[in-house]
């Protein structure tokens, strides 16, 4: 994993419809949950994203975006979005490049690690966590998040 407090590193991927999207745009509006997971529906990563849909609303309400990436296509992350529900988006990384920029490629280079990482709009690392069966501590770790986040936006002065 990336150290707290560094800066995350710049990507640009494909989501779900075939579109570019960069970190940056990413966090236009407010700090990112970015999260990691093996693949598309396989047990484990489809509960941790029905949790984090599950918790979606209150991470909106907190100022913050979702995004997850794995390594496969955007056609799968489309079809594993519309099966799901799943209201944010999934980007695809099948040459693995951005897992290893992130420091989740599994041993030897082959899967993926779940790790999740709070980041803010100057790209700096706030918080992560790595747990790859516990799935409760990415819940755990996205619910902190939301109430940090939640009551730094209370503290902000409301904008003349």
């Amino acid at each position: 994993m990336l150290a707290t407090g560094g800066r995350a590193p710049e990507f640009t991927l494909l989501d779900q419809d075939g579109r570019s999207v960069s970190l940056s745009t990413l966090l236009r509006d407010g700090a990112l949950i970015l999260y990691f997971y093996p693949a598309d529906f396989t047990p484990g990563c489809t509960r941790e994203a029905c949790t984090i849909r599950d918790l979606h609303n209150d991470i909106a309400q907190a100022g913050l975006a979702v995004a997850g990436v794995s390594p496969q296509s955007p056609e799968s992350h489309r079809k594993f979005k519309d099966k799901y529900q799943l209201p944010y988006t999934l980007l695809s990384d099948p040459d693995k490049l951005v897992i290893r920029m992130y420091d989740v490629q599994g041993p030897l280079g082959i899967a993926v690690r779940r790790g999740t990482y709070l980041i803010d709009q100057a790209r700096y690392i706030r918080a992560a966590v790595l747990a790859d069966f516990r799935i409760s501590l990415h819940e755990d770790f996205i619910r902190k998040a939301v109430a940090l986040s939640a009551v730094g936006s209370a503290r902000k002065p409301a904008k003349p």
